[in-house]
């Protein structure tokens, strides 16, 4: 694998990591047995729904605040946790949570943000599956500014790794033209000891 990144942290795209039926149908068990919930944020003292839907899943403990929200891990499902094996064999690292967010379209997104809370440890390693429709994933350098555009495949699989979530922001912005959902689920390791 090649670091696309030459400058504060590692940055992997495994494109295929999923053959096409088998992300499908990975896709199809995901839609109907996650628990899919709405959020909302609170921004300058209002609620604001957050613009895709989400929920968590880990082991018991594993528990992760952001956004000002706390989140209890709901139990893997067979789908899931199967996903998590393929990963870890793969990674040689072990996750013991995970989020997922569906975006229902390209009305969907998700702000500029780093993955750094505490729970997540120094350097966190995070792996990023993306079922469905294409989207672009943005990163942004937060001292030199330099950019870089990604666009995520159905069966794909980004890692991310070393210092990048401190040094670099990312989103996945409203693309108005996709009329198709996709799924995102992204594996972690909380740190209990840590934890909020």
């Amino acid at each position: 694998m090649v670091n696309l990144i030459n400058e504060d942290g590692e940055l992997y795209l495994i494109q295929g990591f999923l053959a096409a039926a088998d992300a499908t149908s990975m896709a199809r068990s995901l839609m109907n047995e996650l628990a899919w919930q709405e959020e909302y944020v609170l921004i300058t003292g209002r609620r604001i729904p957050v613009p895709r839907l989400v929920c968590w899943y880990g082991d018991p403990g594993a528990h992760y605040t952001y956004s000002g929200t706390a989140h209890t891990p709901l139990p893997w499902t067979p789908t899931v946790g199967h996903l998590r094996e393929r990963i870890e064999i793969l990674t040689h690292h072990s996750f013991n949570s995970v989020l997922a967010n569906l975006y229902r379209d390209g009305n969907d997104s998700m702000g500029w943000h780093a993955d750094k809370e505490k729970e997540l440890g120094s350097n966190p390693f995070i792996a990023s599956l993306s079922l469905g429709a294409e989207r672009v994933f943005k990163l942004r350098h937060t001292k030199t500014g330099k950019g870089l555009d990604l666009t995520l495949s159905h069966g794909s699989l980004l890692l991310m790794g070393g210092c990048l979530q401190h040094a670099w922001r990312h989103c996945v912005p409203k693309m108005k033209h996709i009329d198709a959902p996709r799924i995102n689920l992204t594996f972690r390791r909380i740190y209990e000891s840590v934890s909020s």
